[in-house]
């Protein structure tokens, strides 16, 4: 009897010290990758961290009319952007075209629409949702940070349901998300970052 609860009580601690270094693997792995996915972006207060390998730039590959609700739980766009100063910081979140894409690839014929290209951006408070023909100047949302603060957000683009173009249709779009500090500097890719294209 004393040596089963002996065995009994060193399987718990085995299976316990197993679990443990099951759970540390899987944590260091994944932050690891995810830190390898990281593209950072400064501007004179503020660093930006996009969470995805395309760094700042969005796409939609194809012409694939969905519900906003279906929409909305899409691929998503992630970035978090601190601000370094001990004074509030004013910025504007930007979606414009990425012309430079549209140009290497020679594809500006096959260009979406605006007015069928619906997107959403979710920051700390709320998600908006607009048709992209309707954004002035290509501004998502204004933002206010805190002195030394850290707010994050997310992106997400997909074509309206109600369209006349063709589902399926090879019509695309290139887009690039900018961070804007006080209507002025646009943060800039890290010199030390890989520029994905």
């Amino acid at each position: 009897m004393i040596n089963y609860r002996k065995q009994r009580i060193k399987s718990i601690i085995i299976i316990t010290l197993i679990f443990a270094v099951a759970i540390f693997a899987t944590h260091h792995i994944y932050y690891k990758f995810q830190n390898e996915r990281n593209t950072d972006y400064s501007s004179e207060s503020l660093d930006i961290t996009f969470h995805e390998e395309t760094g700042d730039k969005v796409s939609l590959t194809r012409v694939t009319p969905v519900t906003d609700a279906v929409g909305l739980s899409s691929q998503s766009y992630t970035f978090t952007v601190k601000n370094n100063m001990t004074i509030p910081v004013n910025f504007t979140i930007e979606l414009t075209d990425d012309l430079e894409k549209v140009f290497e690839d020679e594809c500006n014929e096959y260009q979406m629409p605006k007015d069928i290209i619906r997107v959403a951006i979710k920051g700390p408070k709320k998600t908006h949702v607009y048709n992209l023909n309707e954004l002035e100047n290509g501004i998502l949302s204004k933002q206010t940070i805190k002195a030394l603060g850290e707010e994050s957000f997310s992106v997400r683009l997909w074509t309206k349901q109600d369209i006349t173009v063709q589902a399926g249709s090879v019509r695309h779009y290139h887009g690039k998300i900018q961070i804007v500090e006080n209507n002025d500097e646009v943060a800039m890719l890290n010199k030390n970052e890989k520029n994905f294209g």
